[in-house]
């Protein structure tokens, strides 16, 4: 579909801030070199427990393949930059680390509706035969390469897409469209000598700059993973329950970032006090109110159990009272975990990491 004059790439980067988003650029629906990488990277094991990138792996190889008509892609931004809550210092051990992202409202869920306001708009403007698809980190779209190709910044050697104005904390979405747009100029790499990031990570999870195996990323093995963490790579989590954000506080161009000012990235009220301790000592209904509509819900009430029993071994004493707290007079610990009314520790893969924990002290 050829562009509409009233439907011009001005236009809509116009509509796009109008609806809150703090980048957004345009690339054309091309098959770029860059997205042959994938099938690559996964025949060398590196999606580790991701089968769904295999599955997905044809499709993600150009948008047209996913939206048969596309000429253009609108790829958006949003800044997550907040302020680390008081509560969130970085030395205690008995504060669970969350990767920022995950602080306030789910981003698959505020960024989709705007990008569905978006897609309703130019929708309305250019007419009859106008047709898109939109994803927020949940469709078969290699986001950081468009997002490379619009201008919004470069694929660092985190892998990471860093923006020179305000650096890589920011939040991808796509709108894959059939309408012609003006594309943007591709964004140069700028990462430069530096490797800070690459040095930084402490489960050595980049083979090569700007090549991760996800296998050993703590993002991967706190998000990803559903079943049971393997027992070598548990010591190397700490304190972490939910992502990792060490190879961006490292990077030079976070140092000056933009500060986020969208409410909805904010950190919610229920983790004004996220001690590790405190976290545990929830009950199963309580983690889930907390963790209703923010991205941490990818781990569920079964995955952040796991995670933070891992945490709590991690700590070592005094924190491994944790699973002692609720304990009768003369009980064992086992006696104590099979009379715990709470679902989530009477599953066998959370009983498997409390007992790895306990022997941890």
């Amino acid at each position: 579909m050829s562009s509409p004059n009233q439907l011009s790439s001005a236009r809509v980067k116009a509509r796009a801030v109008e609806l809150k988003f703090d980048l957004c650029g345009i690339a054309p629906a091309g098959d770029f070199e860059e997205l042959t990488r994938l099938p690559q990277w996964l025949a060398r094991g590196y999606g580790g427990r991701m089968t769904y990138l295999n599955r997905t792996a044809r499709v993600r190889a150009g948008v047209r393949r996913w939206l048969p008509s596309a000429r253009s892609v609108v790829a958006v931004a949003c800044l997550y930059n907040t302020d680390r809550p008081g509560h969130l210092e970085m030395t205690d051990a008995a504060q669970a680390r969350i990767a920022r992202y995950a602080w306030g409202d789910d981003y698959h869920d505020v960024m989709g509706r705007r990008l569905g306001a978006l897609a309703g708009w130019m929708r309305d403007t250019a007419g009859p035969g106008f047709d898109a698809r939109w994803s927020v980190d949940d469709g078969p779209v290699q986001e950081k390469v468009y997002a490379s190709r619009a201008g919004i910044g470069w694929i660092g050697k985190n892998t990471c897409v860093i923006n020179p104005g305000i650096g890589s904390w920011i939040l991808l979405g796509m709108l894959v469209t059939n309408v012609d747009l003006d594309p943007d100029e591709e964004a140069v790499d700028l990462c430069g000598t530096c490797r800070l990031c690459v040095d930084a990570c402490p489960a050595g999870a980049f083979v090569e700059p700007y090549v991760l195996d996800a296998r050993r990323c703590l993002s991967y093995l706190t998000i990803e993973i559903r079943g049971g963490i393997p027992v070598e790579q548990r010591p190397g989590l700490g304190a972490h329950i939910f992502g990792c954000d060490i190879c961006q506080d490292v990077c030079p161009y976070n140092a000056v970032a933009t500060p986020a000012t969208d409410p909805c990235w904010l950190p919610r009220a229920a983790f004004a006090d996220a001690r590790i301790d405190r976290l545990w000592g929830m009950d199963d209904s309580g983690l889930e109110r907390a963790i209703e509509g923010t991205a941490l819900r990818r781990a569920g009430v079964r995955g952040l159990r796991r995670n933070l029993a891992v945490a709590i071994g991690n700590a070592g004493p005094p924190l491994t009272s944790a699973f002692d707290a609720e304990r009768a007079p003369g009980a064992t610990p086992e006696e104590t975990a099979r009379d715990d009314t709470r679902p989530s520790l009477q599953d066998a893969m959370v009983a498997e990491h409390i007992s790895w924990a306990r022997l941890r002290r």
